[in-house]
Formats: C-alpha cells, sequence, structure tokens
C-alpha cells in the first residue's frame, strides 16, 4: 500500500508504482504548481528511470519545461530550484528505504517540501486524476542540466558561516561512503573543492546499495576499517538519496548521526555575531544542542518530526539553522532543506577552527546517548499504548504535538507513528545508554 506523507510518496515498486499512479501524481503536480519550469531528478535505483521517465513524458505532454539533472542528490534539486526562477521540483527517491522500495519527494517554489496542506491538496488531486484530459496541443521540452553539482558545489564553498581558505588549508583526509547513492558524484566533487584528499568508498552510482542504507553505527564499519587502514582525518556516510550525513572520527568511531547537527551547529556559533540566533530541530533530536548552546544565551526550539515541520517551524520563528537528530543539517543562506554538501562543508569549518583532531573536538560536545527502537503497528492499539505509557512515566513533562514525549532534566522518551513505514518509533535519550535502553525496554513491556 502506498505511503503518503509530507515525505511525500513511497512504496514497493512492484505493488505500488504502476503507471496509472505514477499518471496520478504526475498530474497532480502539474495542477498545484504555479505554470513554469519544473525541476527533476532521481537517486540511483534502477527502478528510478522507469518512473520519472513516465513522469517527465506526462509533464510534457502537460505543457511543462522540465530540468532534468539525472542522478543526483535530493538537496541538489532543491537548491537549484532555490536558486532559480524554477517553480518546484520533484525526486524520484525512496531515500533510506530498501532497495525494493521507491518513491517520490515534491519540492515548492521556495525548495521545501509540501507540508501537510499541500500534501492534502497534492493528493486530492492524485484521487481525482482523469486521464488526458488536460494535454496541450504544444507540448513541452525537456533540457538536461549536467552542472547541477558544480553549482550546488560552489555554493557551499560560498558561505558566510564557513571560512573556506582555512579549511583548504588543512589538507584534510577524508574517506566517503556514498552507498552507491546519489552522493556518488557530488560528495567527492564538493571534498574536492574544499581541498581534501578524497580516498571514494561505494561511489559508484549504480544503485546496489552494498550496506544498510541508513548510514546508523552499524551500517559503518566497511567506512571505520578503510578511515583507520588510510590513516584519514574523518569518515562520511550518507544515505541513497545524500540528504542525511553521518560521521566517523580518525579512529574510525562513527560519532552518530545525532552528532552530525551538533557539531555544524559548534562551528557555526563560533562564526558568528548574532547574540539572539535561534535554532530548531525536531522532538525526537538529541537534548545535547541545548546543553551546547545554551551557556551561550541561545535557543533551541522543538517541532513535530519530519523535514518540512523544521522548516516551518525555522520560518515561524526567524531561524537560520536547524535541522534533525537523523545527520540533518538545514542551512537557510542555502536552501531550506536537509542537505549533506551543506553538512560536510560545515563540520571541515568546526575542524578547521581548531588544531586538535575530530576525536578530540566530540570529546568536548554535552555527551549523551540515544537508542532508536521501533515496533510493527499490525497488531497494537497506540491509544491504549499511549494511555499505558503516561500512566508509567507520570513524572515527566510531556508534548503531544507528534505522538508523545515524556520529559525528564537529563533524558527523554518519545512515541510517534513514522511518516514514512508501518511503524511506530520509540526513541529514548539519557547520559547512559543503559539509562535510554531501561526507559525503551518500560514501554516495550506495555505492549
Amino acid at each position: 500500500m502506498l505511503i503518503r506523507s509530507i515525505s511525500g510518496i513511497r512504496g514497493l515498486v512492484e505493488e505500488d508504482f504502476d503507471k496509472d499512479t505514477i499518471l496520478r501524481y504526475s498530474n497532480a503536480l502539474h495542477q498545484v504548481l504555479n505554470p513554469g519550469v519544473i525541476y527533476a531528478g532521481r537517486d540511483s535505483r534502477e527502478s528510478g528511470e522507469h518512473i520519472i521517465e513516465i513522469m517527465i513524458e506526462e509533464l510534457i505532454k502537460l505543457g511543462r519545461t522540465i530540468i532534468y539533472c539525472g542522478i543526483v542528490p535530493t538537496p541538489t534539486i532543491q537548491y537549484m530550484v532555490n536558486s532559480t526562477e524554477a517553480v518546484g521540483g520533484f525526486i524520484v527517491t525512496a531515500s533510506h528505504n530498501p532497495i525494493e522500495w521507491n518513491g517520490i519527494k515534491f519540492v515548492k517554489e521556495n525548495s521545501t517540501f509540501f507540508n501537510s496542506q499541500d500534501c492534502e491538496k497534492l493528493f486530492d488531486k492524485a484521487d481525482n486524476y482523469k486521464p488526458n484530459k488536460a494535454y496541450v496541443d504544444e507540448k513541452g521540452i525537456i533540457w538536461e542540466d549536467k552542472n547541477s553539482l558544480y553549482k550546488h558545489s560552489l555554493n557551499c564553498t560560498e558561505l558566510k558561516c564557513i571560512d573556506i581558505r582555512q579549511i583548504r588549508n588543512k589538507k584534510y583526509k577524508v574517506v566517503i561512503d556514498s552507498v552507491n547513492g546519489a552522493g556518488s558524484d557530488a560528495l567527492p566533487l564538493m571534498l574536492e573543492s574544499l581541498g581534501c584528499e578524497v580516498i571514494k568508498l561505494n561511489c559508484d552510482k549504480n544503485g546496489i546499495f552494498s550496506r544498510g542504507t541508513e548510514p546508523l553505527p552499524e551500517n559503518l564499519s566497511e567506512l571505520s576499517a578503510v578511515v583507520v587502514k588510510n590513516n584519514a582525518d574523518v569518515g562520511f556516510a550518507v544515505d541513497p538519496d545524500a540528504d542525511r550525513l553521518a560521521v566517523v572520527d580518525e579512529n574510525g568511531s562513527p560519532l552518530g548521526e545525532e552528532y552530525t547537527l551538533v557539531l555544524a551547529v559548534d562551528g557555526y556559533i563560533k562564526s558568528i555575531s548574532n547574540e539572539e540566533e535561534k535554532f530548531v530541530v525536531n522532538l525526537s533530536s538529541s537534548i545535547a544542542l541545548e546543553k551546547l548552546v545554551k551557556p551561550n544565551g541561545f535557543v533551541v526550539e522543538r517541532s513535530a518530526v519530519g523535514e518540512i515541520n523544521v522548516v516551518d517551524k525555522m520560518n515561524e520563528i526567524g531561524s537560520n539553522l536547524g535541522g534533525e537528530g537523523n545527520g540533518g543539517v538545514i542551512l537557510r543562506e542555502s536552501h531550506l532543506g536537509r542537505d549533506s554538501l551543506v553538512a560536510v562543508t560545515m563540520v571541515l569549518n568546526r575542524m578547521s577552527q581548531s588544531e586538535s583532531s575530530l576525536s578530540s573536538i566530540y570529546n568536548t560536545l554535552p555527551q549523551y546517548k540515544i537508542v532508536k527502537d521501533k515496533i510493527n503497528t499490525e497488531g497494537v492499539d497506540k491509544g491504549v499504548l499511549i494511555s499505558k505509557a503516561t500512566n508509567l512515566f507520570h513524572d515527566a513533562k510531556q508534548n503531544k504535538i507528534d505522538g508523545i514525549k515524556f520529559i525528564w532534566d537529563n533524558k527523554w522518551l518519545h512515541l510517534r507513528s513514522s511518516n514514512t513505514e508501518p511503524i511506530i518509533r520509540i526513541y529514548s535519550e539519557a547520559a547512559t545508554e543503559k539509562e535510554a535502553k531501561d526507559l525503551i525496554v518500560k514501554v516495550k513491556s506495555l505492549l
């Protein structure tokens, strides 16, 4: 069954992406976007070529001009929409889902994904699709943009919050693991533009995901080994559409996705003079960010989980930097979306601000352990589970903007339905891994 959410649509290729479904969403996108040019791209999944060909052909019949960037990171399409007169875009990707999945992410004129109201309108148009009713006599055209990666990379080197000369002078040796996905060309190009010696790992862009698709510590053993073998300064890993970044230190130790944003912010606050800066993260992101910025008088606001929810909150409070604890960094100066190229630049910028190794820099950050678990929704009454958990954790503060989060001074527990999979996510964080795991064990005992 096709999953529809603020993350777009996602499903199993063999079951959910027949031609009729693809045409429905092509027409719906055409109807909800203003007249004008649309950018398009995809990740490296083999199934993506078929899906995007059908979409582009249909949009051309509807009179649209399509600029196709090929296999590029999701944030590259967002950046191109943001930096041109395009009215929107789409990316054929299932992000971190396994190879048998695919999906479509929809981009608005301001480079953000569709919010819940936009999605409601889009899905309604798709549900009421009438074949061939809107074809025009003069078809649109397709243009190929083969320079989008260069444009995106150049933008990252020009960010005001980084010192490009300082980074280049360090001549870092970097290993990049792109899981043979959309970042396979983009990340090495980005790193080379920053003066790094680049060692490529899984950068073949062939859609064969040689490790677990999410850049989680348990999937980064090969990256860790290559970092140590080559005496590299740092290792980076991304997911198939390259919007999320994970970091491995010079000892081969994965720092955890949660600390990508923390490292980026640590470097950012060392390079700005604005004393009223506000940061936005979602409810499931680490408390380490609050602990990092609070002594400097900065504020951290929380949003519901989902990139567009973070972005909406950033716009609401005038924040320039935000993200998610899954390795997603969102910097307004570039565009309003998670971006691994921006994240790489900001992490290297933090490293360049010190003579210390990455592991030493990491050890200066507030240290918390986050544990991520999930349960299948089949046979689970979510309401009953939340009611029982509320009774069990009666001493905690509660936040109900996205599922329910129980909050104590130095730990928290969050229960919420996934936007992309038929599961309930259970995240917890505390000063020690044991304490965080104990919270999850207590919740699962209620099932």
